[in-house]
């Protein structure tokens, strides 16, 4: 089969930080929705104060299911995503990991970051020209951003230690795809160097 030609972009002059998901019903095990990912957590929290460090924008996403009629076909699909529901604990996030007042927090229904939020519109007012990507899962959510992310003509990077999946060969399988085709995926400690 013939390779394709793809070239590494890296990171432009102002990034922001998108960190997916990384609300407790996706990162505690027991969790219908979780799995055992305490070295993804610790890389997230080590990346999220590089940006803060920098005083770069850092968004965070959070899935919240206000009513039966939102996402309905995809919680039909997934019915563990019902347990998201408003200012429960599954929604939350560990102190370490939450937004500051001057950080965005997005609150979205679907995979992707982007669809049908705001954040789009955030970014379009701004000169942010990159996004880091981090958080769960890498097959789910953290694609489908990468995806909206390089469609929105972001460069885009995936922080491959800050990224996980409950399926190993999904998440392998996921960061090859996605190095290929629609983003940069490098270690969070070299995204600065």
């Amino acid at each position: 089969m013939k390779k394709l030609d793809s070239h590494f972009l890296g990171l432009g002059e102002f990034p922001a930080l998108v960190v997916v998901d990384m609300c407790k019903a996706f990162i505690n095990p027991s969790s219908p929705l979780g799995f055992e990912c305490s070295k993804l957590i610790d890389s997230n929290i080590k990346l999220v104060q590089q940006f803060r460090d920098r005083n770069f924008p850092i968004f965070f996403t959070t899935t919240i299911y206000r009513n039966e009629s939102e996402a309905s076909v995809f919680r039909k699909k997934i019915p563990a995503l019902n347990i998201l529901k408003p200012n429960s604990s599954e929604v939350s996030f560990l102190e370490e990991l939450s937004p500051t007042s001057n950080e965005e927090l997005i609150e979205k229904k679907f995979a992707s970051a982007f669809f049908q939020t705001n954040l789009f519109s955030i970014l379009d007012k701004t000169n942010i020209d990159s996004l880091v990507i981090s958080g769960v899962t890498t097959s789910g959510c953290v694609r489908a951003t990468a995806l909206d992310s390089l469609q929105h003509n972001f460069l885009t990077i995936i922080a491959e230690d800050c990224v996980g999946d409950r399926d190993d060969n999904a998440h392998k399988s996921n960061l090859i795809d996605l190095q290929i085709k629609y983003a940069d995926v490098m270690r969070s400690d070299q995204i600065f160097k």
